[in-house]
């Protein structure tokens, strides 16, 4: 599977990228047939304290699969989103296994 992060208006950071990657893989472990992750995190211009927002595209047979998660810091973004996703990714599963 091929990882591709993008740190849209900041600073990229190593130890997120480390997470990120991490919680992918294991994802990927999970769902094989998972072909390419597109990861976006972003700072939004909002007054509340829940500003920071990750994005995460994935390739896999079928329409692509797309979760969003805006928290407070980026580490409760990513774990919601891909909570999202492999909730979406189990529901492939079980459509592909029918047909």
């Amino acid at each position: 599977m091929t990882i591709n992060i993008q740190y849209v208006h900041m600073p990229t950071s190593e130890s997120l990228s480390r997470i990120i990657t991490e919680k992918l893989e294991k994802l990927h472990h999970k769902f094989r047939w998972i072909i390419k992750a597109e990861v976006f995190l972003k700072l939004d211009n909002t007054n509340s304290g829940e500003n920071q927002s990750c994005e995460i595209e994935l390739s896999a047979p079928g329409p692509k699969l797309f979760a969003t998660s805006t928290t407070a810091n980026f580490e409760k973004a990513v774990v919601s989103t891909i909570k999202e996703l492999e909730h979406q990714l189990k529901k492939r599963k079980q459509t592909l296994s029918n047909h």
